[in-house]
């Protein structure tokens, strides 16, 4: 009978060079310059490497990102209305550095020299009068934002909120905080709050601010890759507690038999796939051993393949076997699972309290391997087999007796072991071509885990790479 179920399933930047630094032009000063006429403010270029864009007055919109950054080459042309949206991350290859300069001083005292980044490359500046604007202007190729917490907020009893809002719309972009001298308390809190730094505004050169841009860039990077790097710790950990409950602990104290197991999901980089096995000794002495597949790959069939198993557990070792088991553990995957499609496969062996005998069930999944004494490994019968489960209602699932003798090696395993290829043909490995596998190391002396690792590392050099299945195989002797 042809096995049903799972045949035909598809299947950090370069650093910087250092180069001494130029002498830095007279700051300029907002609103100083004779062409600070256009649209009332903003910065204009002075010498060399300060990157102006202009920002308009009320009831006009500022440019488009990315345009007037040119240093001396302010850019009139206006936009649409913007949104206050996420920011994206912000670019961190080897060009320049962006900075966006949100503030909102009608003096127009604030200088903002020229600034180098560590490479003598400008460090370009953009100005937004609010966090309307700076919206508008946080594109992925801003790398720091340098805030005025002097700038009017809507909930007046916290100081900080322009700060949170400006957190809020820029999560992945390095935040710098000005504040005044008097309220030097105030930028401390600020970077307690998340900024990556905060600066004196009486106490701004070009030195102390391209330093500080860099600084904060580069804190920011670090602080993410920090995150990230905790982020994945955290899921390693989650996915190898659900892996300890796909592969379990055998339960075999007082068994005398030998336990070997191998295991490899098909996903790329995945810790878990939709095999499932385990083994479990009764106190009346019957070893019990099950091996299954669900159909499909990803998190959601892994999880279905945990809770299949941790279902066949407690039904075996609270007295049900053959039929019985298999019919409810068809109730469990029809309730559980995600997709009324997905169905498993399933072999069930046990062994009786003497070990030379065995009952074998089998729900639309290949037969065992069993090599008796030290004759040649054979296939153990694939009829009579039951369907996979999940696809007939009210199935049946036959028991089979199998002799096993004093001496005696089982092994298990799942489809993605005899699905691969052989070559670059279409031809599959298939359940023959497995045994001769089994049957060429077994004679080259190998057992146990060796057995299991050898002949999944041999079907994988036939397909010529990584098989795409699951696999999963175990081994009982005695």
């Amino acid at each position: 009978m042809p096995v049903p179920g799972n045949g035909n399933r598809p299947g950090p930047a370069q650093a910087p060079s250092s180069t001494a630094p130029r002498p830095h032009p007279a700051p300029v000063t907002l609103g100083d310059h004779p062409r600070a006429g256009l649209y009332g403010a903003g910065l204009l270029a002075h010498g060399t490497g300060l990157a102006v864009t202009p920002v308009p007055p009320s009831g006009d919109t500022p440019p488009e990102p990315g345009e007037g950054e040119s240093p001396g080459k302010p850019d009139p042309r206006h936009g649409a209305a913007p949104d206050i949206t996420p920011s994206a991350t912000p670019a961190t290859g080897a060009g320049h550095l962006t900075l966006l300069l949100v503030e909102n001083d009608p003096a127009g005292a604030l200088s903002i020299p020229e600034m180098l980044d560590a490479s003598g490359k400008p460090i370009r500046v953009r100005t937004a009068r609010n966090l309307t604007e700076a919206a508008r202007l946080l594109t992925d190729d801003v790398h720091c934002v340098l805030l005025d917490l002097n700038l009017p907020a809507a909930d007046d009893d916290d100081p900080l909120a322009v700060l949170r809002r400006l957190l809020d719309l820029a999560p992945h972009h390095a935040v710098l905080a000005l504040t005044a001298s008097e309220d030097v308390e105030g930028g401390a809190e600020a970077v307690r709050v998340g900024a990556q730094d905060f600066l004196v505004r009486d106490e701004l050169d070009g030195r102390v601010l391209s330093r500080a841009v860099r600084y904060a860039v580069e804190r920011k990077r670090a602080d993410t890759a920090q995150r990230q790097l905790a982020e994945g710790r955290l899921r390693a950990q989650e996915n190898a507690r659900l892996e300890r409950g796909l592969l379990p602990t055998p339960l075999l104290e007082g068994a005398p038999l030998r336990f070997a197991a191998h295991y490899r999901p098909g996903r790329s980089r995945a810790l878990l796939g939709g095999d499932f096995y385990d083994t479990v000794r009764t106190p009346d002495g019957t070893v019990h051993a099950m091996i299954g597949d669900v159909s499909g790959h990803g998190p959601d069939e892994a999880a279905l393949g945990v809770e299949l198993r941790i279902a066949w557990r407690a039904l075996t070792l609270a007295g049900l076997s053959g039929d019985r088991l298999l019919a409810t553990l068809q109730e469990v995957l029809e309730h559980e699972r995600e997709d009324e499609e997905t169905f498993a496969t399933l072999c069930t062996v046990d062994i009786a309290p003497d070990g030379r005998s065995a009952a074998m069930c089998l729900a639309g999944h290949p037969a065992p391997v069993v090599r008796r004494g030290g004759g040649r490994a054979e296939l153990l019968p694939q009829e009579p087999c039951g369907p996979a489960l999940g696809l007939l209602p009210r199935g049946r699932w036959p028991r089979t007796q199998v002799g096993l003798g004093p001496e005696w090696s089982l092994m298990l395993y799942t489809d993605g072991l005899i699905e691969g290829r052989i070559g670059a043909g279409s031809l599959r490995l298939g359940q023959e071509g497995m045994l001769a596998l089994v049957r060429e190391h077994q004679g080259a002396g190998l057992r146990g885990a060796e057995l299991l690792e050898s002949t999944v590392h041999a079907a994988r050099d036939l397909n010529g790479g990584e098989l795409t299945d699951d696999v999963a195989a175990i081994l009982l002797a005695r």
